[in-house]
């Protein structure tokens, strides 16, 4: 590692240093070889004063002990129905998960603790299914919880809980982890899983809203696996209830889990809550990264070269885009005085964040600003990116002659020879 990319991952242990992470992991993740770069990876969590809570599932151990016992599951979930056979058997295999992280967390000197201090009731009837040995989640012992983060002991759930009474239940570890998160005021949920994340029709998201995924989960057409969907439901659930992000990610790689949290491009899928990300105009502060978006644009010839002087001077026409504290897209407001044409400008997202609708929102951003200040017009120059101007944002194709005088000066100067787009702005 350079001394430039520990300078980037150190910014983020005052965030964390702590904090209560909680990290879910799938019983695949724990039986796969990489287990042991990840219990690494905790390792050096916990060096950085960062508490972590680890929940685990069975479905994967469950699978194998049921083909090799020739037996019948009513569900590998943990959200259907629970027989007594199946119980059993996520008995068994959630006992080896536990013992397993056990061992392997003492193989890198950390001390755990398989807790029962997660309380679970029946499910009961629902719409007329007996769920029979299904659980849910009805306490959290938070004290114990502390109890134990303050002794420097890992908290170990396992997908296998009860009441008080001597009845065992098996819960959702997806559940698990959500109501453990928001008991404990976890600043984070980590899912650990064999997928890279969210896969769409084959493309990774890289960043959704907790109001996307639920408007994702009401579609049928959208091909999910129940424990995915089990996942983003909790995720969002999550997210409404104050944990403002929460990540997906493959378990089964090495490094994914620090890349998740120690750089602002991320490696799965980030789930936040709908104030995660904003726009909001630049200041001074924020020059150094507008330099470093205009060094980027330009060797991609997106942008024309700007000096530092010129945007501090007119630092209050840029705006910025946040997504997981980073800036991560710009664009430029101008207007001239006395003109009743705005333009859009100096329009950039960071090639990690593309394709994601962050250019969309700045350019319906700045229309917006364009319809408050009563413009007539707004104008774009473009040498690449027109179509993306024409056919997401509305744009038509004009000539220099619809530039505000000023700018049509400067336009002719840089030989650029840029495609003008304009779109009329009609007032509410």
């Amino acid at each position: 590692m350079r001394p430039t990319e520990l300078r980037g991952v150190l910014q983020y242990v005052p965030k964390f240093r702590d904090k209560f992470v909680v990290l879910c992991l799938d019983a695949a993740v724990v039986m796969h070889p990489n287990f042991a770069n990840l219990l690494v990876d905790i390792a050096v969590m916990r060096s950085l004063n960062i508490q972590v809570g680890i929940v685990h599932g069975a479905g994967g151990e469950m699978d194998r002990i049921a083909r090799e016992s020739n037996l019948i599951l009513s569900d590998l979930v943990g959200s259907g129905i629970t027989d007594a056979v199946t119980l059993d058997i996520a008995v068994q295999a959630s006992n080896r998960i536990s013992q397993t992280i056990l061992e392997g967390l003492a193989s890198v000197d950390l001390k755990g603790a398989i807790t029962n201090a997660v309380e679970a009731h029946p499910v009961g009837i629902l719409k007329g299914i007996d769920h029979q040995f299904s659980g849910k989640i009805e306490r959290v012992d938070s004290a114990f919880f502390h109890s134990l983060l303050q002794n420097n002991i890992i908290p170990v759930v396992p997908c296998i809980t009860g009441n008080g009474q001597r009845a065992l239940f098996r819960i959702n570890s997806d559940q698990a982890a959500y109501s453990i998160a928001v008991n404990l005021n976890a600043i984070k949920i980590i899912f650990l899983t064999q997928d890279p994340g969210l896969v769409v029709n084959g493309e990774l998201v890289k960043q959704i809203s907790s109001s996307d995924v639920e408007e994702l989960l009401g579609r049928p057409q959208v091909d999910l696996s129940p424990s995915m969907a089990s996942k983003l439901r909790f995720a969002s659930r999550a997210c409404k209830s104050g944990i403002s992000r929460v990540h997906l990610i493959n378990g089964t790689h090495d490094g994914d889990l620090l890349h998740e949290i120690f750089s602002p491009e991320g490696i799965g899928t980030l789930i936040y809550s709908n104030d995660y990300q904003q726009i909001r105009q630049a200041t001074k502060v924020d020059v150094r990264a507008l330099m470093a978006m205009t060094q980027a644009g330009v060797e991609a010839d997106e942008l024309i070269a700007r000096s530092r002087k010129d945007i501090e001077e007119h630092i209050g026409d840029y705006y910025i885009f946040i997504s997981n504290g980073q800036i991560v897209g710009c664009v430029a407001f101008h207007v001239e005085e006395g003109s009743q044409i705005g333009e859009l400008a100096y329009l950039f997202v960071h090639p990690d964040h593309e394709n994601q609708g962050i250019g969309k929102k700045l350019v319906k951003f700045v229309e917006e600003k364009a319809r408050q200040k009563g413009l007539h017009s707004l104008v774009a120059l473009s040498t690449q990116t027109f179509s993306y101007f024409v056919q997401k944002g509305g744009f038509i194709e004009g000539g220099p002659d619809d530039l505000p005088s000023r700018r049509k000066s400067k336009y002719f100067s840089s030989g650029r020879k840029s495609k003008v787009l304009i779109k009329h702005l009609v007032q509410s």
